[in-house]
Formats: C-alpha cells, structure tokens, sequence
C-alpha cells in the first residue's frame, strides 16, 4: 500500500510537469501578446525577457500554494486517501482540458481550471463521505468545501473582467491624447513622466509587493520596504522621470520600447507568481499529504485527518526554481504558444482584414447602440474638443509601411499600456493571494485598449465582438467541463482505485497523443505557408493558385464519386473541404489589398489581373458548394440514386475536367501559356458534350424513365459544371495577364 501512494505522489509530478507545459502554452500569450504585436524587437529577445521573468517571478510565489490545499475546501475534514484522490481528479483533468484548448488556439484560464477543478472533484469526494456517514445529508456539504472562500475567488476572477476591460479602455484613451499615432512627434515631451509612471508602477507592484511572500529576502528588509513604500514611491518616480528624459534628449531613446520590454518582463513575473500554483500548487500540496502520512504510520491512510494541510506551510524554493525552468524550456520550445498567441493578437490588431470570427445579431446590436451612442456625445461635445480628440486619434499620422507584413499589429503605445496595466492588476491580487485569471486580465485590458484605440472600426468591430464573446463563452464552458470532468474522475477513482487510474492515465495519453499530432498537422500547414512567403510576390501567388486548383479538382472528383456510390460518409467530408475551400477563397479575397500594396512595392503594374483570378476563384468555389452540397443532401434524404447511364455520363465528364485540370497545373507551374487556345477547345469540346448529356436527360424526363428528385439534382450539377468549365478558363486568361504583363 505504502508503494502504491508513494506511485501516486509520482504521478502527480509527472502531471505537474505536463501541466506547466501545456498551461505555459496556454498562458504564454498573456505576456507576449503586447511585445509581439508591437514588434518592439526580435521574437528571441522577447523570449529571453520574458523567460528572465518567468524566473524570478517562480521563487515570488510561494504565497499562492495555500490555494491548491485549502482555498476552496476544507482539508482538516478529509483523509489521506480522499485528498489523494481529489488531487489526483484536479491533475488529469487540468492537463487534458488545457491541451484541447491549446489545440484549437483558445487562451483560457488556468486559474478558472484549478478553482472548478478542486470545486468538482472535492464535491464527488464530499459527496461520497457523506453518503457513507450516518446523520449527515447534503446539507452538511459546507463542512468540507470552503464556499466563502470559493465564492470569493470566483467572484473576483469575474469581477476582474470589466475591471480590467475598463481601467485598459480609459488609461489607453489617456494615453493616446497625449501621444497620438504620431507618438515619436510628442515622446520627446511626455515621454520621460510617461516612462517614470510606468516604471514606478512596475517598481511598486512587482519589487515591492512581490517580494513580500518570498524566503529569499529577510524579513527586515521587507518590513522596511513595507514602512517606506511613499518615500521609495517618489525617489523611484523622479529617478526615473529624469533618467528616462536625459536619455530621450541626448540620446533619442524610445522610451517605449523600453517600457514594452520591461513591461514583458514584469507581466512574466506577475504569471509566474501567480499561476505557478495552477500547475504544481496541487502536486506540492500532495507531496505534503504523503510527508503527513509517511511521518504518521501508525495512524491507517483511511483514518489520518489533513489537518496539517490546513496551516500555514512554506514551498520549497528550489521546487519553484526548476518548475520556472521547465517553463521557460516550454516557452522556447511550445508551438502551440504561437497558435494561442495569434489569437489575442489578431482581436486586438489596428488594421481590418480577414477575421477569425464570423458576424452574431448581438454583436451587430452592440455596434449599433455604440454608434447611435457616439453620434449623442459627439453632437453635445464641443467643436474644438472633438477636433483635438479628432487629431490625436487620426491613424493617417501613424508610421507607415512599404510592405504590410513588416507593419505591428498595434503601436508601442498601445503595447505599454498593455503590459503596465495588467502587471499592476496581477500583482495586486497576488498580493492579496487571490488566484486572479492573469488571461481573464491581460485579454480584457488588450480589448479594453483595442476599443479605446479605435482598433475596433466600422469594418471590424462586429467581428472582434464575437470573437471576444466566444473566448469568454469558452472561459464559462471550461468553468463547467473541468467542473464535470473533475467530478467524473474523482468518483471513477473514489470507487475504482488503482485500476481506474491505470485507465485513466492512458486515456489522457491517449489524448494528449491525438491533440498533439492534430496539432502537428496544423503547424505544418502554417510552415508551408511560411515558406512560400519567402519567395517573390509574383510567385507566391502563382503557388497560391496552383495549390487551390488542384484542392478544387480533386473535391469535384470526390463529390461525383460520392454521389454515383451514395456513399454518405464521403460525400460529408467533402463538404467539409468546399467549405474549407470558400474560407481559403475569402481569405485570398480579403488579403488582396495587402497583396496590392506589396505588388506596388515592387513596383508591379497588374494587380488588377491577380483580383480578376481572385474573383473568379471565388466563383470556382461557390460552383463547387452547389455541386457538393446539394450531393448530400440527396443521398442523405434518401432519394432514388442515379441511373447507371447518369453515373457513366458524370464519370466520363470527371475525367475530361481531370484532364483539362490538368493541363491547365502545367501551365501555371512552367509560365508557359502558348497552349492557353488549346484549353480552351478541350473547354468547348466538354461544353458540347454537355449540351449532349442535358438533351439526353430531357428524353429520359419525357419518357418517365427518372423521378422529379433525381431531374432536379442532374440538371442542376450539369448546369454548375458548366459554370465551373467557365470560370477555370477565365483565372486561366487572368493568370496569363497576370504572369506575361509582370514578364514585360
């Protein structure tokens, strides 16, 4: 029995270091988000700022740990045996909900994970005791779980939302009526109080209130930092007021960038500090049940109280030491860090394009009331007011790029905002030891200045909504699925000991396998696209196209195919990829105006033949979703199929298509457009056959020979190939334009 907990005590480390992994892929965006989308400097600088503070912040946070052991229920009423349990339920299901999340891109909050997570599986436990207790109902449920405590901490997570949403809107307004979008103009002249502000802040929040918790300081110097804290306050602000002003004067510092990288530095810290009790604050908390135990064995694990977990315990320093180790090794090493972090990124950026997330009528609603609002205050605020505020907001002044993909997300002075305000919220909580949701924060305070900054324009604004609406539907959803989980796999465990966990753990291998290699797949998709970024403009395009017909081509195929076969399951999947096809068509679409931009760099004359391929490809796409589509729902309706005739006619047209494709790939892939006329016969000679199988599907209908269903869907595919052959041959021509008028 003793190997067996010891064999638990393992397994929990072996999960806090999976969970530090998949919880800093989750969490880097909160400090690299504002230094990235600035691109205040290479992606390996941020990184070794960053890690520095991951660092120093791991041995700061010492004071958190008391969460995972008795912040949300009461120890002293648990056995051994039932906190193993409880800890091991919150472990399994922290690493496999944040992995799913990093998956797909979503930042949630490890600190909402851990507070739901001990919330279920504490709550099975409870439950289950006492059921087996005589006397005791399920009122007596608030003898074991802290409620106070727990609403207390769910409260304050929630709270810190519109607080941090708020304090980003008003302090980035602030500082874009000092600095404009024109910010180096006036940095010279508020850039030194701007920078004493910010690293004051800093000071205070981070130096000051961060080291409270912490063995590594004595306690004297502490209680002197605590007795002085006005006077360090003020020599902090002048010093670096001054500092930061001569450095602006003599030596033209941008001072910004500084406060960025600081500011990343201290947000780091602030994670550190405050999340690191998400990942090992449950497993330090069951090293110490088993030194309980282990010092106790006379006592039968099903008989020791925790009470011990209770008191006040203190952390090891060099176990917070090598969790911050294994954090930073992440942080360099995580792909799925860039796919969380692009998706702050893309909601907070300046400029308009292809969005993430869709259109919802709330969202819309939300902008209509915002503009009817807007146009009140505009109309009873004074004319040289609005006329300042008009000039300080004016993104016409803002830096300008030759090429757009060298252009930031947002400014430096947007970034600072960022990472002061957010550090300054986090540390305070920290030292307040509430468990505050640093993604809750960083992500509402990036929202909050991507409005004020009027980041959120006529053209996006409904789109950045939703997307903000869905991550924080997902931080709700992840309340209740890591509530539910934890709940099933602390009653799987209650019951099924040592065999359950055995299953357990290689379901979450298992899955942890899946999201990895899922995950692979989709990295490797963004490396080929990287790589043909690389390349000229001219060529990338071409690649771009190529790709896409060759995608098309073989869709076609698969739908005809499908339909001849009424083979259901194939004909859903290719849906799936026309409808994948039409989103890569409206990105294409709406990367156009950067595509321009860039062709006019280069000093390219014919972009208007690349929108004519773009437009036509769109058109290809919606031929095939009327191909495919109705397809499905015909076999899915359970319509008589086709007749063998209409299989063979269907099969024949696939392979002249195939060939024309493929004529029409080599082509593109040799520049060689001589053989352009003869495409375009192949594309007359299918159009009369064409003409030939829709007479002889007239015959059939006159002679009763096919029902109404089978007609419909016949003539309607005949027609939208027809539509098909049409536009191949007009991105053909364009491509032609496009390639021989650049040669010239």
């Amino acid at each position: 029995m003793e190997t067996y907990y010891l064999f638990i005590v393992g397994i929990l480390f072996l999960l806090a270091a999976s969970d530090l992994m998949v919880g800093v892929a989750n969490d880097a965006v909160n400090f690299l988000n504002s230094a990235i989308g600035s691109k205040v400097a290479k992606r390996h600088w941020i990184l070794l700022v960053a890690s520095a503070g991951v660092l120093v912040g791991s041995v700061f946070s010492s004071g958190m740990m008391e969460v995972a052991r008795k912040g949300v229920f009461r120890p002293e009423n648990f056995y051994f045996t039932e906190m193993m349990v409880i800890f091991l339920a919150v472990m399994i299901t922290d690493v496999i909900v944040l992995d799913f999340f990093n998956t797909f891109g979503l930042p949630t909050s490890t600190t909402v994970s851990l507070v739901f997570e001990l919330l279920g599986s504490a709550v099975a436990v409870s439950i289950f005791k006492i059921m087996n207790t005589e006397g005791e109902t399920i009122s007596n449920l608030g003898n074991y779980i802290n409620s106070g405590k727990a609403l207390a901490i769910i409260s304050g997570i929630l709270s810190s939302v519109v607080v941090a949403f708020v304090v980003g809107m008003v302090v980035q307004y602030i500082a874009r009526l000092l600095f404009s979008f024109n910010y180096q103009k006036n940095l010279k002249f508020v850039g030194g109080i701007w920078g004493g502000i910010a690293m004051t802040a800093i000071t205070y929040f981070i130096v000051m209130k961060g080291v409270k918790d912490t063995t590594l300081i004595s306690k004297e110097t502490i209680s002197y930092i605590s007795d002085h804290s006005l006077n360090i306050l003020l020599y902090s602000f002048l010093v670096w007021t001054v500092v930061f002003q001569l450095l602006i004067s003599l030596f033209r510092l941008n001072v910004l960038r500084f406060i960025v990288l600081m500011g990343t530095f201290a947000l780091a810290l602030s994670f550190a500090g405050n999340d690191l009790v998400n990942f090992i604050g449950v497993s330090m908390a069951g090293l110490k049940a088993y030194q309980i135990h282990a010092a106790n064995p006379e006592i039968a694990p099903e008989a020791l109280r925790m009470t011990e977990l209770a008191g006040e315990v203190s952390t090891n320093s060099m176990y917070l030491f090598i969790a911050g180790l294994i954090m930073v090794i992440t942080l360099w090493a995580s792909r799925k860090a860039r796919t969380v972090t692009d998706t702050e990124v893309g909601l907070a950026r300046q400029d308009a394009g292809m969005e993430r997330f869709g259109s919802t009528q709330f969202s819309r609603t939300i902008v209509r009331i915002a503009r009817r609002f807007a146009e009140h205050v505009d109309k009873v605020t004074p004319r040289f007011i609005r006329k300042f505020v008009a000039k300080q907001f004016d993104t016409t002044k803002a830096p300008r790029y030759s090429n757009p993909k060298d252009a930031p997300s947002f400014d430096l002075v947007r970034a600072s905002v960022n990472l002061v305000m957010a550090s300054i919220l986090i540390s305070s909580a920290t030292a307040l030891k509430l468990p505050l949701s640093t993604t809750y924060v960083t992500f509402m305070v990036a929202m909050g200045t991507s409005l004020s900054d009027k980041a959120w324009g006529r053209e996006s604004a409904v789109y950045r909504i939703t997307g903000v609406i869905t991550v924080i539907a997902g931080w709700f959803f992840t309340a209740f699925v890591t509530f539910t989980i934890a709940f099933g796999i602390a009653t799987a465990l209650y019951f099924g000991k040592a065999p359950a966990l055995i299953i357990l753990l290689a379901i979450a291998i298992g899955l942890l396998i899946k999201s990895h290699v899922l995950h692979k797949k989709k990295t490797k998709q963004l490396a080929d696209e990287e790589i043909v970024d690389e390349v000229s403009i001219v060529n990338r395009c071409t690649n771009e196209l190529r790709k896409y017909l060759k995608q098309s081509i073989k869709v076609y195929n698969r739908t005809i195919d499908g339909l001849t076969t009424e083979n259901r399951r194939q004909l859903k999947e290719v849906n799936e990829e026309v409808e994948a096809l039409n989103m890569e068509a409206k990105k294409l679409k709406y990367n156009v105006y950067y595509v321009l931009k860039q062709l006019e760099a280069d000093s390219i004359e014919t972009g208007h033949y690349y929108v004519q391929v773009i437009d036509y490809l769109r058109e290809l796409a919606h031929s095939l979703e009327f191909v495919s589509r109705p397809s499905l729902q015909h076999v899915e309706n359970q319509h008589k199929g086709l007749t063998r005739e209409q299989a063979a006619e269907l099969k024949d047209l696939s392979n002249q298509l195939s060939d024309l494709f493929d004529d029409i790939l080599e082509m593109i892939k040799q520049n060689d457009y001589t053989r352009v006329p003869d495409a375009i016969k192949k594309q007359q000679d299918i159009l009369e056959d064409l003409n030939k199988i829709r007479k002889k599907q007239v015959k059939r209908i006159k002679q009763g020979e096919t029902g109404t269903r089978n007609s419909v869907l016949y003539l309607g595919l005949l027609n939208e190939i027809k539509n098909l052959l049409l536009h191949t041959i007009n991105i053909l021509k364009a491509q032609r334009d496009f390639i021989l008028n650049n040669i010239e």
